[in-house]
């Protein structure tokens, strides 16, 4: 397949014509990644992460004693396996952990037995025949946390088996944080696609993005993301913050990583920085609080609406790509102030608008 038309520095034929047109000759290239985001020295910074693997305990129940293995389970599981059974799993069993009760305790019978779910825990087995890998990235990511939010304390993480629902992390309380480990089986895995994941999602999927979706998760705790009555540049911003704090506990990590985008649609990005915000701009986007208009651009999607065809064959654009320019633009309101903190950032409500006059972002 052959790659579209290229001018010097981005490609004009994705972009619709009278957008062409508006903007002229007055866009260039933005080059390469302005990237800030180096390793700080936590050597001294002592952390014991406490994590446990429930889906490996939970299939090792002898389904024919079902009641004593589970109140072995809630011995281990205290102050989650209710949790787990009775909200998340919708059993109903409220802690009658016998062989004689009915209803609910059936039910996880034949959850626990059945091909396809016993299948995909065999599967999870393979990718992670223990923790130790995931503990230790997760380990190195929650003392970068510590050491630019020294008041925050790192959750229990409880790896689960979901049968491919789709909850990839989520947090229980500010204690403790689920993991699917189902949801991280990497994109080749056949049976995503039969539960409806959509093809652009596939890239969050990948062994490598569980670290990256547990602290995604533990930010949305702390910050929550806002839209109701706020502007496309307020959205931008906001996910900006969310992936600076990102690159700055995952320090090197690639940019197709941490935004969940492929490699060509960074590259895409990289180019087309200045063409994206004249769009906004032209398009009276940034100040627009139409959620139908504005949320397609912060919210993972196919591609860039306006800015790419449905019809092409290849998606060079990332729908989520007004958080890829809220990052950019919180970036260099960053470098515009050396002495503010990430704890400050984050803390910060400063108007949208002043935000952006301060950031004296003047992407070419």
């Amino acid at each position: 397949m052959s790659q579209p038309a290229s001018s010097k520095c981005y490609h004009f034929k994705r972009i619709p014509l009278l957008l062409y047109i508006a903007l002229g000759t007055t866009l260039f290239s933005a080059g390469c990644e302005n990237r800030s985001d180096q390793a700080p020295d936590i050597s001294h910074i002592q952390l014991s992460l406490n994590t446990a693997r429930f889906d490996l305990d939970l299939y090792a129940l002898d389904t024919n004693h079902l009641g004593s293995g589970l109140r072995r389970l809630y011995d281990k599981y205290p102050d989650f396996l209710n949790y787990y059974l009775d909200t998340i799993r919708q059993y109903g069993i409220y802690g009658h952990f016998s062989d004689t009760a009915k209803g609910g305790m059936d039910t996880l019978r034949v959850d626990l037995t059945y091909k396809d779910f016993v299948r995909l825990e065999d599967t999870i087995k393979k990718y992670y025949p223990d923790s130790k890998a995931t503990d230790k990235e997760l380990t190195q990511a929650f003392k970068l946390m510590k050491y630019y939010l020294p008041d925050y304390q790192a959750p229990r993480i409880i790896y689960l088996n979901m049968g491919l629902s789709k909850w990839a992390s989520f947090p229980v309380d500010t204690k403790t944080i689920c993991v699917g480990l189902d949801m991280f089986l990497g994109e080749q895995y056949p049976y995503y696609r039969s539960v409806g994941v959509s093809g652009y999602m596939l890239t969050h999927f990948r062994k490598a993005y569980l670290p990256v979706s547990v602290l995604n998760s533990v930010y949305q705790t702390l910050h929550p993301f806002s839209q109701e009555d706020r502007t496309l540049l307020d959205l931008m911003i906001q996910r900006g913050k969310e992936q600076y704090f990102l690159h700055k506990i995952f320090p090197g990590s690639p940019d197709s990583l941490l935004f969940g985008f492929s490699q060509l649609q960074v590259k895409w990005c990289n180019e087309n920085e200045g063409l994206v915000y004249n769009f906004f701009i032209h398009q009276k986007l940034l100040y627009n609080k139409e959620g139908h208009n504005i949320l397609p651009y912060v919210y993972d999607g196919p591609f860039a609406k306006d800015l790419e065809s449905p019809a092409d064959p290849v998606k060079y654009t990332p729908g989520n790509i007004g958080t890829w320019l809220g990052y950019r633009i919180v970036s260099q309101w960053m470098n515009q102030h050396p002495q503010t903190t990430l704890e400050m950032l984050l803390k910060q409500t400063e108007d949208p608008t002043r935000f952006l006059e301060e950031a004296e972002y003047r992407p070419k």
